[in-house]
């Protein structure tokens, strides 16, 4: 009873920042002379309104399901981690790197290697940062800030120099990989394979913190980190696990977007997915299920971004505003929990 009341303050606290959210996006777009519910009409349409807009939903969910546990894993030992962005870019320059020197290799064993070379990358990116937490006490919030900026500007160098393909002309972007190792789409849809392996991420992590001795452990690390030192806890090694999972999650959305989607690496792949992972794991409490349906919501509110610039007018940027205030609310909604005398007596 007491978890089934969990789910429902959950779900209606949730539900209460999603409205407030849509009623000041709604005040946002009245005052460019706009009909909120026109406004609101036109984002379902752009987001699941027909087949073609489900599946760009469903393609731009796929880097935030990983993304989203880049955050949500740690955050369930007591961390912030806000790394996403960082080590989806490394994940996708290890991709690249590891594409190229594979290139006579069988396409399975390459692509295979990449996605390795991506979650190992991104793995060691966000380790680092738990490494510094449990070692020097380092805010693995501020560390991993400062490393989203240090991989950007790493990619930076060496898309312009290093790595460069001087064949791309319209932008610096790095070598590509071969064709033969790119990731086609979903038999019979437009969606790109890495919608499964967020989804299977997803479904891997649920498994791991929901039924297992070591999910257990972190959630009572997450929940007393006195209790987990008196319980005896490798309270060092779940720090470093966890941050390396998350980090690896993120890695692997690098390498769909080179693989499935770019085929090389360039600024293209700090476009915000890290962000908005972020966005997605608190909007659904850090529960690996829940973030994979959280990231086709927010999939769909990036896909609908067109449609609004085409039929009101509005920047490609207001999806940025809706999702910004999305985040505002879902912060402020944070201190309502516990607090309803509703579930609390039923608990």
């Amino acid at each position: 009873m007491a978890s089934w009341k969990s789910w429902a303050e959950t779900a209606t606290i949730s539900a209460a920042a999603l409205l407030a959210t849509l009623a000041l996006f709604g005040g946002f777009v009245a005052l460019r002379g706009l009909r909120p519910l026109d406004v609101y009409a036109a984002l379902f349409t752009g987001a699941f309104g027909s087949w073609f807009a489900i599946e760009e939903t469903l393609t731009q969910s796929a880097p935030l399901m990983l993304t989203a546990l880049c955050t949500a894993l740690p955050a369930r030992a007591g961390l912030l981690v806000i790394g996403g962005e960082g080590a989806l870019v490394v994940g996708g320059l290890a991709t690249v790197l590891a594409g190229v020197l594979l290139v006579d290799a069988p396409a399975p064993l390459a692509v295979i290697a990449m996605g390795a070379a991506g979650a190992l990358a991104g793995g060691a990116w966000i380790g680092a940062a738990g490494a510094l937490r449990h070692r020097r006490g380092v805010n693995e919030t501020i560390s991993t800030l400062l490393l989203n900026y240090i991989a950007i500007a790493v990619m930076n160098h060496l898309v312009t120099g290093p790595i460069r393909d001087y064949a791309q002309v319209l932008k610096p972007a790095s070598w590509s990989i071969a064709e033969g190792f790119r990731i086609g789409d979903i038999p019979g849809t437009g969606i790109h394979w890495g919608l499964a392996v967020g989804v299977a991420a997803a479904l891997l992590a649920y498994g791991l913190m929901r039924h297992t001795t070591f999910g257990f452990a972190v959630d009572i690390l997450g929940g007393n980190v006195r209790a987990a030192r008196m319980a005896g806890l490798p309270i060092g090694r779940m720090i470093l696990t966890t941050c390396f999972m998350g980090g690896a999650a993120a890695g692997l959305a690098g390498t769909i977007e080179v693989a499935a989607v770019h085929g090389f690496a360039s600024s293209s792949l700090a476009v915000g997915y890290g962000y908005t992972g972020i966005l997605a794991a608190f909007l659904a409490r850090q529960h690996p299920l829940a973030v994979a349906v959280v990231a086709i919501l927010l999939g769909g509110i990036s896909a609908s971004g067109g449609l609004l610039q085409r039929r009101f007018g509005l920047p490609d940027a207001a999806t940025l505003v809706l999702r910004g205030l999305l985040f505002v609310a879902v912060l402020a909604a944070s201190t309502l929990y516990g607090r309803g005398r509703v579930f609390r007596r039923a608990a």
